[in-house]
């Protein structure tokens, strides 16, 4: 590959499943970005909500520099929630996908603004600093960790990947629909499907897994309501084992902090 690569965006998201916050410098600590799916809304059973079951939090966008949750939604006073302190009696086990994980509730002035906005029965939980929640052993030694995120650390698509996709769709999508941590400049589609090893400025990290897309990226993100595209222009040359892939997810073998216009290089391919 002659071009150089370079990361052209990086996003966090703090709340997972509302609006990302695009950053010029990422530090990356255990779990991942620092401040990344922190925050998450739980139905009552302690069951992860996202976009999946209510593309309505596409409207909710969050802002950054702080280490509490401050979220602003279309027809909604803004809301600043603070890191809840250490109570053992609010204390619940939540669900995300196959994993569970400690995580301490919100006041009841949160959970009342989401339910408001969203029109549903949710609770706002955080995962303290003391809950670690294992990546996937099939993936990750024991003692890797990971945040509230789907499964793992950090996602990463490649710029080329999406230009490939948006020459086959009637109208254009943004990167944003598919919710990267990195995205990186590349003159070929899907060049990331390929890396085996890579590393950012001063960080390695292994591409262990391609990202097995859900409805998600149907979800406008200006509107909340969730359409076809671009899934269905996907599969039809992006479909393997029943799941349609775009983008990589990656775990980081060491803390570090990734820049805007940091190069990548691959350290390792995957065999042919």
């Amino acid at each position: 590959m002659s071009a150089q690569i370079r990361v052209t965006g990086l996003n966090i998201y703090p709340l997972k499943s509302a609006r990302g916050i695009a950053v010029r410098e990422m530090p990356l600590d255990a779990r991942g970005p620092a401040g990344d799916r922190r925050w998450m809304l739980v139905n009552p059973k302690g069951t992860m909500i996202s976009q999946r079951e209510l593309p309505r939090m596409a409207l909710i966008a969050v802002e950054g520099g702080s280490p509490e949750l401050a979220c602003t939604a279309p027809g909604m006073p803004p809301l600043r929630v603070p890191v809840p302190e250490r109570d053992p009696t609010q204390r619940i086990s939540a669900t995300v996908w196959a994993s569970t994980v400690e995580v301490q509730l919100s006041g009841d002035g949160a959970h009342a603004w989401f339910c408001k906005f969203l029109g549903a029965d949710c609770r706002l939980v955080y995962q303290p600093d003391d809950s670690f929640r294992q990546v996937n052993r099939f993936y990750a030694a024991e003692g890797v960790g990971v945040s509230l995120a789907d499964g793992f650390p950090l996602l990463l698509i490649g710029q080329g990947s999406l230009e490939a996709l948006n020459a086959r769709l009637e109208t254009p999508v943004e990167m944003r629909r598919f919710r990267p941590n990195v995205v990186v400049s590349s003159t070929e589609p899907f060049a990331e499907d390929s890396w085996r090893r890579i590393g950012i400025g001063e960080v390695e990290f292994s591409v262990v897994k391609p990202c097995a897309r859900c409805a998600i990226p149907t979800v406008d993100p200006d509107t909340g309501v969730m359409g076809k595209e671009p899934m269905r222009t996907l599969a039809n040359f992006r479909l393997r084992n029943n799941n349609v892939f775009f983008g990589e997810n990656l775990l980081h073998h060491s803390h570090g902090t990734l820049r805007l216009n940091d190069s990548l290089s691959v350290l390792e391919s995957r065999a042919e």
